[in-house]
């Protein structure tokens, strides 16, 4: 049994104990009592602010790679699909409103009827060593990759390997053009054959791909080259010339992502948005360098003195639309290859 003790003339505090044991310790005049529930009380809101303290204070002391790198979304790559996507539909609108003549200004297709044989000469040649580079090109990577030794040297993941790969291409590109032109078989082919070989080493990796990607790949860029350069035909003739000035300032941003993406894994925000800009934005943006690139062919072609003292160069005008095509190439297939991880 429990007796149940009211302590009278006090504000009523009530407290329980079992019979025949002395309660004095358990009466406490109710002053007391409200003291120790306000102790308890404030006890228990400081240890309470206490934790939220010790909560912001350790959400302050993240690092500053945690803050700018939480795990990765699909939204960076949604952004670059939507940006591939709308450029297709404009290239497309572009090619069916210049390819129909509905342009009120003269583009170089309807010029070509008028050229004289020496432009066609000039065109002839520059599109024949544009598609020596590419056999070239092939024939490196193909060659670069059944060497096991050499495989190795090009995927090694450092700043020696991406330095010396870009510094081969550099040098290479910058001898090639520096040579004077001359008919034949000379010093100007040999540097054109050396750069186009070194360029096909360094793409050797993606060999790792497969092959049936890597035609996929191939046979969208050449859809992608045909239609661009179908284009830049039938477009007046300075439509695309002008904009040399912004496609500068967007090699910078992607040359600068596409390093970025060296450091920064794409599983990561900012890593997933440098992979976004190098790969789609730099699809789109070569795409537009192909559009200039072609036009400025044409132009140098109808343009270029016929007896001047330094005779129009094919292979330094095709190198132009070469890269560009590489640059293409590479993006396409690394779309398809991260298409397909990503859908498993």
């Amino acid at each position: 049994m429990f007796a149940v003790k009211v302590a009278l003339q006090r504000p009523l505090v009530m407290c329980i104990a079992p019979v025949g044991r002395p309660t004095g310790s358990l009466l406490l005049p109710a002053g007391r009592q409200s003291l120790k529930c306000s102790g308890q009380r404030f006890a228990s809101e400081e240890g309470s602010r206490s934790s939220t303290l010790r909560r912001v204070k350790v959400s302050q002391t993240k690092s500053l790679k945690e803050r700018l790198m939480p795990p990765a979304g699909d939204t960076a790559f949604t952004s670059g699909r939507g940006l591939l996507a709308g450029a297709s539909v404009v290239g497309l609108g572009a090619l069916c409103y210049y390819g129909l003549g509905l342009s009120n200004q003269v583009g170089a297709i309807d010029r070509a009827a008028l050229w004289p044989e020496v432009v066609r000469t000039r065109i002839r040649d520059t599109y024949t060593y544009f598609g020596g580079s590419l056999v070239f090109t092939a024939a490196s990577a193909v060659a670069i990759s059944r060497n096991p030794r050499m495989m190795n040297l090009m995927m090694r993941n450092s700043w020696v390997s991406l330095i010396g790969c870009m510094a081969a291409m550099i040098g290479t590109g910058m001898l090639c053009r520096s040579i004077p032109y001359k008919e034949g078989f000379g010093a100007k082919q040999l540097a054109w054959i050396l750069h186009s070989c070194t360029v096909g080493a360094v793409i050797a990796p993606l060999t790792l791909l497969g092959g049936p990607l890597l035609i996929r790949a191939a046979c969208y860029t050449a859809g992608v080259v045909g239609g661009l350069s179908t284009v830049a035909i039938c477009a007046p003739s300075e439509k695309f010339l002008n904009i040399g000035g912004p496609l500068a300032m967007g090699l910078g941003v992607v040359f600068v992502s596409s390093i970025g993406t060296w450091f920064l894994p794409p599983s990561t925000v900012l890593g997933a948005g440098l992979y976004s800009v190098a790969v789609y934005g730099g699809l789109v943006l070569f795409g537009m360098f192909l559009l200039y690139d072609t036009q400025k062919i044409i132009h140098a072609a109808e343009h270029h003195p016929t007896y001047a003292m330094t005779p129009y160069d094919p292979v330094n005008h095709s190198v132009g639309i070469y890269l560009d095509t590489i640059n293409i190439f590479m993006r396409i297939a690394m779309i398809l290859a991260g298409g397909g991880s990503r859908k498993k």
